[in-house]
């Protein structure tokens, strides 16, 4: 329960969560809302993608949240692949949302910052908009791809600005992202709140350390994440190669965990940089044996390069390296610094050279991995907690609702009363 967090109206209020970026529940932070949402009254239903591994199912109802899923091919090609993507998720969502009925709340995460279409045809219906903003996409657009501000640049943020005039009430992922809606989408202070992310404490906590995870090396690396071109797994990888070939350090081992975009081009790269025998990727893999690799791991690593995103982004990895009590190497960048605090040490800004020697300073001193590892469990436990998130969303979806009465499940919507042809 949460205390105070939960003190309201269990009117049976009804809550519509559009998500198109990731699975649910797959998607940790839209999951972790999810069940928030419920615990204090409300119905939720969500629309995403089907998964590929998981989350294959069309429909289920999962701890009392109904999920509706739809078949999406990831974008290939460049940005005609992404108005593929988009238009198909677009149209399956808006199809979907007619089976949900009335809703009180449409909460829609971006990317893309096209979901306020859907938001914009339920809100003529009497919902209110909940604008869940999980990426600056201008910043991911001009991080991803070396094109500039060019036309499609410009396109994004004219999205992004309809997104946030649309938008009843903003949530915010950091005091950064939080700014920017006010600054640049001329939001009301009052109207944004920050729900941070926060690892799920219950899920995610250190077991016994397994040394045969190390594959015969005193120390373990670990990387925790996605690996697209944002993401700086090329840069742990030649911070590893002059690891080993400058510094001289072979007594470890690395495993970097989780897929995406780039993933079989950082295997080559690895291949290329002579790591393939201390180097080990995995692919996604089950929580369990996640947490066995975090347990086992003498330093994580954090390689996000500085870019217009990646400075002003909370990165998932560092606060689940935190709450698993692990020392981090990170590059010097406004966000992690807000999380870490002293639980990392910072090299500059993209210098993979420091970087490697940071590596090798941690992995000689055990009692400082120690302090920090404790530090990270210590922030994770107070200021970074979900609890103070949880608070925050209901009072974000307190605002949207006021003086709102709930509106009737059984009431059909404006598009259900139209014939089929």
């Amino acid at each position: 329960m949460l205390g105070n967090a939960t003190s309201v109206d269990r009117s049976d209020r009804r809550a519509l969560i559009l998500v198109e970026n990731l699975s649910v529940p797959f998607d940790r932070r839209v999951w972790q809302e999810c069940t928030t949402l419920r615990d204090a009254g409300w119905k939720v239903h969500v629309i995403c993608p089907r998964g590929t591994k998981r989350d294959t199912e069309p429909e289920a109802e999962i701890d009392g949240v109904r999920i509706l899923r739809y078949p999406l091919r990831a974008a290939t090609g460049g940005p005609a692949g992404y108005l593929r993507e988009y238009g198909s998720a677009l149209w399956h969502t808006v199809r979907l949302a007619r089976k949900v009925g009335p809703v009180d709340v449409v909460h829609a995460c971006n990317p893309p910052d096209l979901l306020f279409l859907p938001a914009l045809w339920l809100k003529r219906r009497g919902a209110r908009f909940v604008f869940d903003q999980h990426d600056l996409v201008p910043e991911l657009y001009l991080s991803r791809f070396d094109r500039g501000r060019d036309l499609l640049y410009r396109a994004v943020c004219a999205l992004e600005r309809r997104t946030y005039r649309a938008a009843d009430v903003v949530l915010a992922t950091n005091e950064s992202y939080r700014d920017v809606a006010v600054r640049r989408g001329g939001r009301r202070p009052a109207d944004v709140f920050v729900v941070r992310s926060a690892p799920d404490v219950d899920r995610f906590h250190p077991v016994p350390p397994e040394p045969e995870l190390k594959r015969g090396k005193p120390h373990l690396l670990c990387y925790l994440g996605v690996m697209g071109p944002q993401d700086g797994v090329d840069y742990a990888l030649r911070a590893l190669a002059k690891l080993r070939d400058e510094l001289g350090r072979t007594d470890w081992h690395a495993v970097f965990i989780g897929a995406g975009d780039t993933f079989d081009a950082m295997v080559e790269l690895s291949r290329r940089l002579g790591l393939s025998e201390q180097v080990q990727f995995t692919g996604r893999i089950p929580d369990a044996d996640l947490v066995r690799y975090l347990s086992t791991a003498d330093v994580c690593l954090s390689p996000d390069p500085r870019n217009p995103l990646n400075d002003v982004s909370t990165m998932n990895k560092v606060l689940e390296y935190m709450v698993m009590g692990r020392p981090i190497v990170s590059f010097d960048l406004r966000e992690a610094r807000v999380s870490a605090g002293d639980a990392a040490v910072y090299a500059p800004a993209n210098d993979e050279a420091e970087f490697a020697e940071l590596i090798a300073l941690l992995l000689d001193d055990p009692e400082q991995r120690a302090r920090m590892g404790k530090i990270g469990q210590e922030r994770i436990g107070g200021p970074l907690s979900w609890r103070n998130s949880q608070r925050s969303l209901l009072a974000a979806y307190a605002a949207a609702c006021r003086d709102r009465a709930p509106v009737s499940a059984d009431t059909p919507s404006g598009a259900e009363k139209r014939p089929h042809h």
